[in-house]
């Protein structure tokens, strides 16, 4: 189980640049365009498979000596880790209880050392610090993809838009992968 403890702060891209796209004047409709925004993130996040911009995780994983991955990635430090008891509340373990890895693709590995039942991970993950470092091509498809949900869109990105997000795509094939 992955809760998001620290969400991003904003869009990437900001409503006033949708409506002078769509060119639309005031403010009519902006609770419309800012959900529509809101889905074009998300839908970019699904496809690329990366959230793009840094939010806090916390992760609940079982304890095993063999190494784990987070399933959020790319990882850029891990936090916290805490033993789960079985009431729910949770004892900050001692380093030399788990250990943690960062590979060079940016995915997070756990392995616990303690006889612990389960643990939560705390952990930053994300592809930017802000919206300034996201590529201008993703923040364009959203963009646009915005503006064609906004067109009565079937719900899918048209090939323009993938065009856009294709070179940030980053398949797993090893979800949930044991080292």
């Amino acid at each position: 189980m992955i809760e998001t403890i620290v969400p991003p702060e904003a869009a990437p891209v900001a409503l006033a640049e949708l409506r002078a796209f769509l060119r639309i004047d005031g403010a009519e409709g902006d609770a419309a365009l800012a959900a529509q925004l809101r889905i074009a993130t998300e839908m970019c996040e699904g496809f690329i498979g990366a959230p793009l911009l840094e939010r806090t995780l916390r992760e609940t994983l079982s304890t095993r000596a063999e190494w784990q991955a987070l399933s959020v990635a790319p990882v850029r430090a891990v936090t916290a880790v805490h033993a789960l008891s079985p009431g729910g509340s949770d004892v900050a373990l001692a380093p030399e209880a788990y250990s943690i890895d960062i590979d060079a693709g940016g995915r997070g590995w756990m392995r616990c050392l303690s006889g612990a039942g389960r643990v939560a991970v705390t952990y930053i993950a994300g592809s930017a610090g802000d919206w300034n470092a996201v590529p201008e091509p993703v923040r364009h498809g959203i963009l646009r993809l915005a503006a064609h949900l906004r067109m009565d869109g079937d719900g899918q990105p048209p090939a323009a838009v993938t065009a856009l997000w294709r070179p940030w795509r980053v398949m797993r094939l090893d979800a949930g992968a044991v080292r």
